[in-house]
């Protein structure tokens, strides 16, 4: 089974907010491969819908808690370091430019508190990172980041611009291949194909 989780903060006040780009993308993609509804799931307190990508097992996680709590809806069900390895994190990055995204495994957390959550619950960084950028770069691509505590929470808790979200919309394509790249062929194949 692989575990795709899809980082970002329950209920409608955060929908279209930068900081729920994971959860934004997990929703696409469970369409897109026409998977079941999202059901409520409270020994996970994540709204859960599985399927299958080939013959390999998929559930997709998006956790109901707030982001700085995000471990706890993996708990349940990532329990041994070998099942970590069957974990994609999906979620946003500052430090990416909106319409890139990046493949890691076993790094830490860049100060994102939803994977520092994961982390600290698993024990573990072993685990896949897909980071999509959210912040606005230069025609050079040079990433243009907001300046100071305020302004980057400001930032990442605002909503995307129309005009954003259909860049959002172009990425999430690409994600979804490399998607189905981590589940068939596994995420170091992914990794040299699409970093």
């Amino acid at each position: 089974m692989h575990y795709i989780i899809g980082l970002g903060n329950p209920g409608e006040k955060y929908e279209g907010s930068r900081h729920n780009t994971g959860r934004i993308i997990a929703e696409a993609f469970c369409k897109k491969e026409k998977f079941p509804e999202f059901k409520v799931d409270k020994k996970l307190k994540a709204l859960v819908s599985e399927g299958k990508i080939g013959k390999e097992k998929v559930e997709v996680i998006l956790p109901e808690t707030f982001m700085n709590k995000s471990g706890l809806s993996l708990k349940p069900v990532i329990t041994s370091k070998k099942k970590a390895q069957f974990l994609v994190v999906m979620y946003d990055d500052l430090d990416l430019a909106l319409g890139t995204f990046k493949i890691s495994f076993n790094r830490g957390s860049g100060g994102h508190r939803g994977v520092e959550s994961i982390v600290r619950t698993l024990k573990t960084k072993e685990f896949v990172r897909i980071r999509a950028g959210i912040s606005s770069a230069t025609p050079k691509g040079k990433v243009k980041k907001p300046i100071g505590e305020k302004k980057v929470v400001d930032f990442i808790i605002g909503d995307f611009k129309p005009k954003e979200l259909e860049v959002l919309k172009k990425v999430s394509k690409n994600i979804h291949e490399a998607l189905e790249m981590i589940v068939a062929e596994g995420y170091q194949k992914a990794m040299s194909v699409y970093n």
